[in-house]
């Protein structure tokens, strides 16, 4: 089947050349022609991602157009075209060119499109889309993944990622669309008949003033602003356009950059993977902090909705916050200032995701505000938000994932490292003015709530039989159903595939969508969850453990890594 799609493809006389040339370099290459024919990148609701290469299980025009047409589809049943939708992309190589198929294959349809003169941070996406009025939102973006891959993200007009019934009616469309008779409006002539609208400043400055509007001390800032200092790199990415401009408009006067990487290149040359969960992407950043005398350096990743964060401590070295810390930080940061400042909801609410760390939860019953949990994706985030706006039932405050995403406001319904960047380098303002760095901080957070520890061990899945490893693994977990993990006796288990929640003898549903996780929550409070990765091939197995110390909640997490490691047979 595959070979016949391969030749398929070899045979068209109008493929794209680069493609062509592509494929007859691996036609004596079986393995090659399987990887990228046996099958084709899945469309759900997280949309498509994989890497750039010819074949349908790639990134390339013809899968891009496919796409696109599947959504024409949608936007057209839901009477959408002249609400239009709207475009954005990050810096990846391709990507300008990805979101210019878009706008084409939208125009061929009559369905008018507004999308941005360059690339943009993917929050901007999110809330461009509701700002123009438009029914959805395509973004061009595999967000930190190496530099071969690319994705494509759908949003529909609440300004989240697309719902399951809706992802559903663009991937039936796309699985009976011819990939190659996909049609496609001249981009010059789109722009000419008015189908395809360029936008940009004028939403960067609606955007940015909106940002501004989350502060929740704007004047601390000010106060400290001629000795306060912060090291920024965007990573080659699209916070480069954005978050020095919301920094300054805040009143930070000493913003250092990174000038290599402020640069927008899509080859990420000055790091290994554009993550800012690994702390070698700020080796030059730390550079640089050293020759200013600076102790807080923040840094984005390409399509800027996350943000890593490190501070120097006593001892010179730099400290890498993971992102279950920097979201306890902020809970515990807006909680207790928007409080002092009068501007703390009575039914104010933090929403996390299930695997994201439970010191958040402990911040927010101290301080009386309601802790939400969800599954793992921000639009699931972003559907409380909605929901909360429309019921009244809570105010929301802050919303993250472990992942190191944040928002605040509801501008927007994606997580905005443009934001968190501004908000992180204000509460360091805040706390600078008492003699500490957030790491300061932290460990004052650990001296009252008890010391919190993570970690996550992805498993890979590569290969065709990946799907089916992934199902087999979550499939024996499921049977072995442990009573204890580690020593610590499992309080409850649930099964969101199966929709329920088992404590002793009772049986109750878990509240939430259904999806492939499994979770233990044990009795010390410790919780282990295990999912397949919705947008890589790999299972990821999150650790969360808690102790009265730094020792004991090492000592604890190795045990239970130790045990559950050897349930999953790995």
């Amino acid at each position: 089947m595959y070979k016949a799609e391969f030749t398929k493809w070899l045979s068209n006389e109008n493929l794209d050349k680069g493609m062509m040339a592509e494929l007859e370099s691996i036609k004596n290459d079986d393995d090659a022609i399987k990887e990228r024919f046996a099958m084709s990148l899945s469309f759900g609701t997280a949309g498509l991602r994989g890497i750039m290469q010819a074949g349908t299980n790639g990134m390339n025009l013809y899968t891009v157009a496919q796409a696109t047409k599947g959504l024409a589809t949608l936007v057209l049943e839901s009477d959408g075209a002249k609400r239009g939708v709207a475009i954005a992309c990050d810096t990846r190589n391709n990507s300008m060119y990805f979101s210019k198929i878009c706008a084409e294959v939208l125009a061929a349809c009559g369905i008018k499109s507004y999308i941005f003169d360059a690339p943009r941070p993917t929050p901007e996406l999110s809330f461009a889309l509701r700002e123009l009025g438009a029914i959805a939102g395509i973004n061009i973006t595999a967000s930190h993944n190496p530099k071969a891959y690319n994705g494509y993200k759908v949003y529909w007009e609440d300004g989240a990622q697309l719902p399951p019934d809706h992802a559903k009616v663009v991937s039936d469309e796309i699985a009976k669309t011819d990939i190659f008779s996909v049609e496609r409006c001249d981009f010059d002539e789109g722009v000419k008949n008015g189908l395809i609208e360029i936008i940009g400043e004028e939403i960067d400055n609606k955007f940015l003033d909106r940002i501004l509007e989350q502060r929740i001390c704007p004047e601390a800032v000010a106060e400290v602003a001629d000795s306060f200092k912060v090291v920024y790199t965007a990573i080659h990415g699209t916070g480069a356009a954005l978050v020095p401009k919301a920094l300054e408009r805040a009143g930070v006067k000493h913003i250092i950059t990174v000038p290599e990487q402020m640069v927008a290149d899509g080859n990420f040359p000055t790091v290994k993977v554009p993550n800012p969960e690994e702390k070698s992407c700020f080796d030059m950043a730390r550079v640089l902090a050293e020759k200013n005398g600076c102790d807080l350096i923040i840094g984005t990743d390409p399509d800027a909705d996350r943000v890593g964060v490190l501070v120097k401590k006593a001892d010179g070295d730099y400290y890498s916050f993971n992102g279950n810390q920097i979201g306890a930080l902020l809970s515990d940061y807006i909680i207790k200032y928007r409080r002092k400042m009068g501007t703390l909801p009575e039914n104010a609410c933090i929403i996390k995701s299930i695997v994201s760390s439970e010191l958040a939860r402990a911040i927010c019953e101290k301080n009386g505000v309601a802790m939400v949990d969800v599954l793992t994706g921000f639009k699931f985030i972003g559907e409380k938000i909605k929901e909360y706006e429309s019921t009244g039932e809570h105010t929301f405050i802050l919303g993250f994932e472990e992942s190191y995403g944040y928002l605040a406001g509801t501008y927007a319904r994606d997580k905005d490292a443009v934001l968190a960047t501004l908000l992180v380098t204000e509460m360091a303002a805040v706390y600078s003015k008492e003699g500490k760095n957030l790491y300061d901080v932290l460990m004052d957070v650990f001296a009252e709530y008890g010391f919190f520890l993570e970690k996550v061990d992805n498993i890979a899945m590569k290969g065709l039989d990946g799907l089916e490893k992934t199902k087999k693994l979550m499939s024996d977990l499921r049977a072995a159903n442990p009573k204890s993990i580690g020593g610590i006796d499992v309080k409850f288990y649930a099964d969101y595939l199966a929709d329920k929640k088992i404590c002793g003898n009772e049986i109750t549903t878990t509240g939430l969508p259904k999806s492939d996780v499994v979770y233990f929550a044990l009795v010390d409070g410790s919780t282990v969850v295990v999912r397949p990765s919705g947008t890589e091939p790999k299972v990821k197995v999150y650790y969360l453990v808690n102790g009265k110390d730094e020792a004991e909640a090492e000592e604890k997490l190795g045990a239970v890594r130790e045990e559950f490691t050897k349930i999953l047979g790995i």
